[in-house]
């Protein structure tokens, strides 16, 4: 005699089909690259879990299954990523911080916008890369979470890099400077309106403008943040000697 209630009945297959699912090790990434996806298009609250399963071409409890609720799913796309973050780091301490050398400003902010750019450009890396330049900077819980975990560690090393580049600025005036910068960088990513007001002649995200980009930050900094200058030693006339 069968003694399972007809919701046991109903449930078995079920969760025999789920375990089947999961057993694809293709699914766990569809559901991630499917969030990031539509996160980055339409925003974190705008999306649903069930879009993100059909998107993703999966059953609706397999995301469940694999990450948890929304937040969690939302917060694995920067785990997942985190390495790009490393990448930046890496390429910061292999920067010879000099602040006598004219170039160390310059490879900073190289070693602060190159691979962003290239995450832009690529296919792989282009809808995390617009998730970023949206989500993050929204008061909500989910993108504070994030910021604290995985950027503000990023920020505080460069922003010490540039102090020590730009020693004759407080480290607050720093602050500021790399907050423009970051400001800039992340117009660059989210943008479109550039096609539109350079009339066809520029193309969104272009990757090509990276050199310029860092000019502008670094010129930005220099004159936001500018040497003191150093005042004119004053010659003394020598005088006479007194005939004897």
């Amino acid at each position: 005699m069968n003694t399972r209630t007809p919701t046991a009945r109903r449930s078995a297959p079920r969760a025999a089909a789920i375990t089947a699912e999961a057993g694809r090790p293709d699914r766990r990434q569809a559901i991630l690259l499917a969030a990031e996806k539509l996160f980055a298009q339409h925003g974190y609250h705008a999306v649903t879990i069930r879009q993100i399963a059909e998107e993703a071409g999966v059953p609706l409890a397999l995301v469940g299954y694999y990450f948890g609720p929304k937040h969690e799913l939302f917060h694995a796309i920067f785990e997942h990523w985190s390495y790009t973050i490393q990448e930046r780091l890496t390429r910061l301490a292999e920067v010879n911080n000099d602040p006598d050398d004219a170039c160390t400003l310059p490879r900073i902010i190289e070693a602060f916008t190159t691979p962003v750019l290239a995450l832009r450009a690529s296919a792989e890396g282009e809808y995390y890369a617009l998730l970023v330049a949206r989500e993050l900077y929204h008061a909500t819980e989910e993108a504070d979470r994030v910021l604290r975990g995985y950027f503000d560690p990023l920020a505080a090393a460069y922003i010490d890099a540039l102090h020590v580049a730009l020693p004759h600025a407080t480290r607050g005036q720093v602050a500021w400077g790399y907050q423009f910068a970051l400001g800039a960088l992340l117009h660059h990513l989210n943008d479109s309106r550039i096609e539109r007001l350079s009339r066809g002649e520029n193309k969104r995200a272009d990757p090509a403008v990276a050199p310029m980009l860092v000019n502008f930050i670094v010129g930005g900094l220099r004159a936001a943040l500018p040497k003191p200058k150093t005042p004119r030693t004053q010659q003394k006339t020598p005088t006479r000697r007194q005939k004897t």
